[in-house]
């Protein structure tokens, strides 16, 4: 009968223990990762059901997104360097390397650390969060993902814009509170004014009252009055005081609206018109100004 020799186990029992502990850090990171990923979504929803406004509830949603990606990080780079630690590979100079590449690399890559800590003072300073519509670095659109790195925008046509956070200076932000529904109106010059105001007193008074904009309008129509004289109108100007991000759809709605009422009521929505003079001579004569038809040769 031939015994098993017993050595060859003893050969493979370190390495076999090695391989069990490394699984079992990964294991653990993965449990930890995930009890981690619960926990924030667990308190993101406790906080999102004490929130007061929407505005709050796209701040946590925000908060949330960026502390689920640290912990991410935090914890697959601890998982690594114990892993390597147990397999034998002394982290020590790995660090040592680290710190060295990590200097040389600094000078050649201060715009992203200066991205993380730009992101972490709008995020800190709660300049921007998930769902707002901003304006930055002269793209508009819904912020749709904010992170320390960059802020991800999707514009009115669907295009999507990746802005990293160093290169942001200013921050627009018209979802914030209330907004103004800013509209210019324009009437020719032989329409009273006193009576334009009537009209947009009274569609903005009906527009109010109506079922669908009750609720996004906030104050009555402010009228400002005459804004400017141009080249064949006078620009009235007024504007609405309505809740986030609807200041939009009240303006299309509100244009629509006149426009039936002036049309109603005989008011001239101006265009572009064009005098032709032909000049006078140095006695005071106007020359013949000739005027062909359609079809008709010069």
């Amino acid at each position: 009968m031939n015994i098993p020799d017993i050595s060859y186990f003893r050969e493979w029992l370190p390495a076999a223990s090695t391989l069990l502990r490394v699984a079992i850090i990964l294991l653990l990171a993965w449990v930890v990762l995930r009890l981690s990923r619960k926990l924030i979504r667990t308190f993101s929803a406790y906080m999102n059901a004490r929130a007061a406004t929407p505005e709050e509830t796209r701040r946590i949603d925000t908060l949330a997104r960026v502390f689920r990606y640290v912990a991410t990080v935090a914890i697959s780079l601890v998982a690594g360097m114990l892993a390597l630690s147990e397999l034998g590979i002394s982290i020590a100079p790995i660090l040592g390397a680290a710190g060295v590449v990590g200097i040389a690399v600094g000078f050649g890559a201060q715009s992203l650390i200066k991205d993380f800590f730009n992101g972490l003072f709008i995020l800190v300073e709660n300049q921007i969060r998930q769902g707002d519509v901003v304006e930055i670095c002269g793209k508009t659109g819904v912020v749709e993902e904010v992170t320390l790195r960059y802020i991800q925008l999707r514009d009115f046509e669907g295009s999507v814009h990746f802005v990293p956070n160093s290169l942001i200076t200013t921050v627009t932000n018209k979802s914030r509170g209330f907004a103004y529904a800013v509209i210019d109106v324009s009437i020719a010059y032989r329409e009273s004014v006193d009576e334009a105001f009537a009209i947009m007193r009274e569609v903005g008074a009906l527009m109010r009252a109506s079922e669908a904009f009750a609720a996004r309008i906030l104050e009555d129509i402010d009228i400002a009055g005459v804004d400017n004289w141009a080249d064949s109108a006078v620009i009235l100007r007024c504007r609405f005081k309505v809740i986030p991000l609807e200041q939009w759809s009240v303006r299309r709605e509100f244009l629509r609206r006149l426009k039936e009422a002036f049309d109603a009521r005989g008011i001239e929505i101006p265009y572009p018109h064009l005098t032709i003079y032909a000049g006078q001579d140095k006695q005071g004569n106007a020359p013949p100004l000739r005027v062909f038809h359609t079809g008709e040769t010069p």
